[in-house]
């Protein structure tokens, strides 16, 4: 068993990989499968080395896999269907509370930490 604390620590890494709203929009786009950095870039409307520093980031996060092909390499979800839970997951709860969060000056939309 971990020590104390290190499953939390895990956790809140977790969240903070998916703080970020351009990383949300890439990881709920692979959830329609694999797609390259050029797909994804159009589709996020973010310039290409922000969509693949986002990219690498949810990689060494071990959110994302890639595949070669041709020159270009193919994403897609390391776990869909644990992700695609958390997602949902997070969203049933995001309209249970009435979205309050995004309210909060700390971590709202308009908040200190944003």
């Amino acid at each position: 068993r971990s020590a104390p604390g290190v499953e939390l620590d895990a956790a809140a890494s977790l969240f903070r990989s998916l703080s970020d709203p351009a990383r949300l929009a890439i990881l709920r786009h692979l959830q329609l499968g694999e797609h390259r950095v050029r797909d994804l870039t159009e589709h996020v409307g973010l310039a290409q080395s922000t969509v693949s520093a986002h990219l690498s980031c949810l990689k060494d996060c071990g959110l994302v896999v890639s595949r070669p092909q041709g020159r270009a390499s193919l994403f897609s979800l390391a776990v869909p269907d644990e992700l695609v839970g958390v997602l949902a997951a997070a969203e049933r709860l995001l309209e249970a509370t009435g979205y309050a969060v995004d309210l909060c000056p700390v971590y709202g939309s308009h908040g200190a930490r944003r």
